[in-house]
C-alpha cells in the first residue's frame, strides 16, 4: 500500500469522461464537506454542537438534532458547482433538482447515527452516486446500477470508506494537511468472525427467521453454529459497517411487527443501497432477508428497507432460515417460548 496515496490524487486520475469526472467532483466535495463536519463534532459544545433537537422533523418524521442541519447545509453548499440532475437527502422532504441533462445525482445521509451526538459517540455520512438518464425519473434504477458508494465515521479517526465500483478503500482524515490518505486498500470482510449486532430489546417484535438466528448464535458451542458469538450494538450504521469492514460478522436492522417497521427502519436510496454496494464490493454479502438489496428500486424517495449485512456465509444463513423455516434448528433456550426471556 502506497501510504502517500491521498483521495485528491485518486480523484483525479479517476477518469475522464463527463461521467467520471462528476462522480470525481461529487466524491471530492463530500469530502471536503465531511473535512468541516468532522471539525464541528470535533469542537462540541464549543461549536454550539450539543446534540439537542433543532426543533422541526426531518422527512422522514425524525426530530432533527442541530448538527443534522449544520451537516446538510455543508453538504449542499459543498455541492453546488458539481454537475448533479437531482440530490436526494434525508433531511430534504423534496429532491434538489439540478441540470436534468447532468450526468449523475447523489442520494447522501448528511449525519448517520445523530442520536448519538450527545453521548459523544460515532456518527457519520453515507453517500450514493448514480447515474442519471435524462427522461428517466431519478432514483427509480435498482442499486445494482450505482457508481460510487461510501460513507465517513466521525470517529477517534475521521475515515471516508469508498468504492467506486472496482473493491473498497478506506481513506483516514490527516487533520494537520485536511487532506485524507490511504490506510487500507481492496479492504475484503473478514469471513469467520464470531459477531453479530442487533438490537436485542425488539426480540419480541422479530420474524421468527431472525429469532432463528440469533438463538444459533445464543447457543454457542453447543448449537448448530459450534461457536460462541459475540454481540455488538452502537446504534449507529456507519459504526457498524466499519467494524465489519474491519473485523467481520453480521449487522441486522431486520423488518419487525412494530408499527412503521414492517418495511424496516433504514432508508433505501441513502442508508441501505449504499452500504450494500460497498458490502459487495468488499466481499460480503447485503440482503432484506427475502432480496438481494442491490436488486432493489425505490418507489419513494425515503422508502424503507430492512438491512442484513456482513460475512457472506452469515448473510446466507440469515437468508436460508426466511426463504426454508424448516432448515432451523430451535435449539438455544434463552429466547424460547419456556427460555428466560418468555414471548
Amino acid at each position: 500500500m502506497d501510504q502517500g496515496q491521498t483521495l485528491s490524487r485518486l480523484l483525479e486520475s479517476y477518469g475522464t469522461d463527463p461521467r467520471k469526472r462528476a462522480v470525481a467532483a461529487a466524491v471530492g466535495a463530500i469530502a471536503e464537506a465531511s473535512i468541516v463536519i468532522s471539525e464541528l463534532i470535533g469542537q462540541g459544545a464549543l461549536a454550539g454542537i450539543t446534540g439537542a433537537a433543532h426543533g422541526a422533523s426531518n422527512a422522514d418524521g425524525d426530530v432533527q438534532k442541530d448538527l443534522d442541519v449544520k451537516a446538510e447545509q455543508t453538504i449542499v453548499a459543498a455541492l453546488k458547482d458539481v454537475p448533479y440532475a437531482a440530490l436526494a437527502s434525508e433531511e430534504s422532504d423534496t429532491l434538489l433538482m439540478g441540470d436534468p441533462q447532468a450526468p449523475i445525482s447523489i442520494a447522501y445521509d448528511p449525519l448517520d447515527g445523530s442520536s448519538n451526538i450527545d453521548t459523544n459517540m460515532t456518527v457519520g455520512t453515507i453517500f450514493s452516486i448514480i447515474p442519471n438518464e435524462p427522461g428517466v425519473a431519478p432514483f427509480s434504477a435498482p442499486g445494482s446500477c450505482q457508481l460510487a458508494a461510501g460513507f465517513v465515521v466521525y470517529g477517534p479517526q475521521t475515515s471516508l470508506v469508498i468504492t467506486l465500483g472496482d473493491g473498497v478503500d478506506i481513506y483516514t482524515l490527516d487533520r494537520t494537511a485536511k487532506e485524507y490518505r490511504l490506510i487500507r486498500e481492496r479492504v475484503t470482510v473478514p469471513a469467520d468472525t464470531a459477531e453479530y449486532a442487533i438490537n436485542a430489546s425488539n426480540h419480541r417484535h422479530w420474524e421468527q427467521p431472525v429469532r432463528d438466528f440469533v438463538d444459533e448464535c445464543l447457543a454457542g458451542t453447543d448449537g448448530p453454529r459450534a461457536k460462541n458469538f459475540n454481540m455488538r450494538w452502537i446504534g449507529s450504521l456507519v459504526a457498524e459497517a466499519y467494524r465489519i469492514l474491519t473485523r467481520g460478522g453480521v449487522f441486522l436492522y431486520p423488518a419487525d411487527q412494530r408499527p412503521g417497521y414492517g418495511d424496516g427502519r433504514l432508508r433505501l436510496l441513502y442508508e441501505t443501497h449504499p452500504m450494500a454496494f460497498v458490502m459487495e464490493q468488499a466481499g460480503g454479502g447485503a440482503s432484506t432477508g427475502r432480496e438481494r438489496v442491490l436488486d432493489l428500486s425505490a418507489k419513494s424517495t425515503h422508502q424503507r428497507s430492512p438491512l442484513i449485512m456482513g460475512s457472506i456465509d452469515k448473510v446466507q444463513r440469515i437468508v436460508e432460515l426466511h426463504l426454508d423455516p424448516s432448515a432451523a434448528s430451535r435449539t438455544a433456550p434463552l429466547f424460547g417460548r419456556r427460555g428466560l426471556f418468555r414471548v
